[in-house]
């Protein structure tokens, strides 16, 4: 008769336990499910972005240097796996990129004077012309960019 009575009450725990472990696994299902969700989300977002940003300096509405500047920063921002190195499959864009990151922006730029801003402004538009052929050519890549 125990033996039955735990045979019995062990039979309950194990059911018991699997009923939880399958419910876990369940949540655990739906928690990466949402994950998922929202890295696809998030993905559709850059890539929407990397778009408008190349639209708009092929229209002349933003000029390279600040495309540049957005565009390579959300480039490194996707979060996808085995991630392209994307300064080989867009190298005029991140050449540019590479040679202005480092310009003062923002308050570092307005403590500059009026004349060191211009020199600035100036080799960065040399800089521009000299890359604009290339750099239309990965605008046009850019435009119609997926992952």
């Amino acid at each position: 008769m125990t033996e039955i009575l735990l045979g019995t009450f062990g039979a309950i725990i194990v059911i018991a336990l699997g009923v939880y472990a399958g419910k876990l696994l369940f949540v655990l299902m739906q928690q990466r499910a949402r994950q998922q969700a929202a890295r696809h989300k998030r993905i559709d977002s850059i890539v929407q972005s990397i778009q408008t940003i190349a639209f708009a300096m092929q229209q002349q509405q933003c000029n390279y240097s600040e495309g540049a500047i957005r565009i390579c920063n959300l480039l490194k921002a996707l979060p996808i796996e085995n991630i392209p190195d994307y300064s080989l499959v867009f190298p005029q864009l991140h050449s540019l990129f590479d040679t202005i990151k480092d310009y003062p922006t923002h308050e570092e730029r307005s403590a500059l004077s009026k004349q060191e801003r211009r020199k600035q402004d100036h080799q960065r538009e040399q800089i521009e012309s000299e890359a604009e052929s290339g750099i239309q050519e990965e605008i046009s890549r850019l435009k119609v960019f997926s992952c």
